[in-house]
This record gives structure tokens, C-alpha cells and sequence, in this order.
């Protein structure tokens, strides 16, 4: 887990990170919210107050490229990992920010292929997508890892383990676990392990802005982590400097 030490679990759970490098505490993370009503999105704005410090509240990447470009849209790239207490905390908050954001910001999901016990779970996530139940079933996977503990999590993780949580969306097991072992899949993860090694990514959660920012979970919390993001993609929309 993280170098800070805090007194609660809870806050712990909301304001640290899972390391790329040692296995997740045990935890009761909360499932994630059921996705409210999406509001109108407001126009964009600058953000207000000090602006955030590179090199302490976010890190700048050298040549960076957004990891699904996309004509007139602003990247936020989250790296996070099923298998992370933290991410699963995060899920909600992330999916409220992203639906107050404005038409240009585009968030996507990167699952942290770091190897060991992240790995088989990023390679679901893949599968999920190629086999179209990812949005049925992502929600539910955070719930299934760390509220009723019904999937494994080590680095020994076979697709066969995971095909039945997939099922229940009409996934037949041999369909499932043939895309898990997809040269596609394939393709997918070695991507995302070179975005994550380019973006400099230690923990999750993280949150990458146009693949030129990556802001790490802040001390003072996630609103803060978000408040980062807001500004840097005002920076680059051109309204903040």
C-alpha cells in the first residue's frame, strides 16, 4: 500500500493508493453507486483558486500522447486495477465527475497490467469489452472482488476461475476464456503496460490528462485529486496557464 500512514481505514481507502509492486490489504470497499441521471453539462470553465504545483501535485510527461486520441476532446486516462480497494472507492466518485464534465472531456479506463495478481483482471476487463458486457459488468466486478469476495486475488487467477462472474451476462465460459487468451487481449494489455511505464504510473488509482499530466491521489483527498485534473485540462483547453 502507500508510504502514508493514517489513523482510519476509511480515510485510508480515500486517500491512498495501491501500489504496482505489493498485493492489496483485505477491505470492505463500499460497491460502487449506481450511475445517477446525467445532468446537463455545464460550459467549461477556468477553475478557481492557487494553481496546482507541478511536480508536487501532478507530474509533467515528456512527449506524452493521450492514450485514445480523439479530434476536439480532452483525455483523462484512469489507470486502476479490480484487484484495488482504492479504485474501487474512487469508481463512484469518478463516474459523478465525469457526467458533470463538459462535451470536449473524454474519460477512459485503463486497467493497471502491472503483472502478478493485476494482470488476470485487466486481461477480464479486456475480454469484457471485445465481448460487449463491460458496461453491465464493471460496477459489479469491483463489488465481486471486495464486497462478497467470490473472485480470487493472486497472481494464479485463470480465465476459468473468472468465466462464471461473466455468465451471469450471457458470457459462455469457452467464449469467455478463448477472448481472455485472445491475441487481441494480447495487444491490449502490452498497450496499456507501455502507457502506464510512459505516464509514470506507481499506484493506483492515477489520472492521466491528454497523456501529458499524470495526477496522483492527493493527500487531501480525492476532490482534490479531481481539482488538479480540472485545472490541467483548462491548461489545455487554453484557459489556464
Amino acid at each position: 500500500m502507500t508510504k502514508r500512514h493514517l489513523v482510519s481505514l476509511t480515510l485510508l481507502l480515500a486517500l491512498t493508493a495501491c501500489s504496482g509492486k505489493q498485493a492489496p490489504a483485505p477491505a470492505e470497499a463500499a460497491a460502487p453507486a449506481a450511475d445517477a441521471p446525467a445532468a446537463p453539462a455545464p460550459a467549461p470553465t477556468a477553475p478557481s483558486g492557487p494553481a496546482p504545483v507541478a511536480g508536487v501535485d501532478y507530474v509533467e510527461i515528456p512527449n506524452g500522447q493521450a492514450f485514445q486520441p480523439a479530434a476536439g476532446k480532452i483525455e483523462v486516462a484512469e489507470v486502476f486495477g479490480y484487484t484495488c480497494p482504492h479504485c474501487a472507492q474512487f469508481e463512484p466518485v469518478l463516474q459523478a465527475w465525469k457526467q458533470r464534465q463538459p462535451a470536449d472531456v473524454a474519460v477512459t479506463q485503463v486497467p493497471a497490467a502491472f503483472g502478478g495478481y493485476w494482470l488476470p483482471y485487466a486481461r477480464a476487463f479486456y475480454a469484457a469489452e471485445a465481448l460487449g458486457v463491460l458496461a453491465q459488468s464493471h460496477d459489479a466486478m469491483f463489488n465481486a472482488v471486495h464486497v462478497q469476495r467470490s473472485l480470487p486475488v493472486n497472481a494464479n487467477v485463470t480465465a476459468e476461475q473468472i468465466a462464471p462472474f461473466y455468465a451471469q451476462y450471457g458470457v459462455d465460459a469457452k467464449r469467455f476464456a478463448d477472448t481472455y487468451n485472445s491475441f487481441g487481449v494480447d495487444a491490449k494489455i502490452n498497450r496499456a503496460k507501455q502507457f502506464a511505464v510512459k505516464a509514470r504510473i506507481e499506484g493506483t488509482p492515477s489520472l492521466v490528462v491528454n497523456g501529458k499530466y499524470t495526477v496522483n491521489v492527493d493527500p487531501q483527498g480525492f476532490e482534490k485529486m479531481l481539482n488538479t485534473v480540472e485545472w490541467l485540462v483548462a491548461k489545455e483547453r487554453g484557459g489556464a496557464d
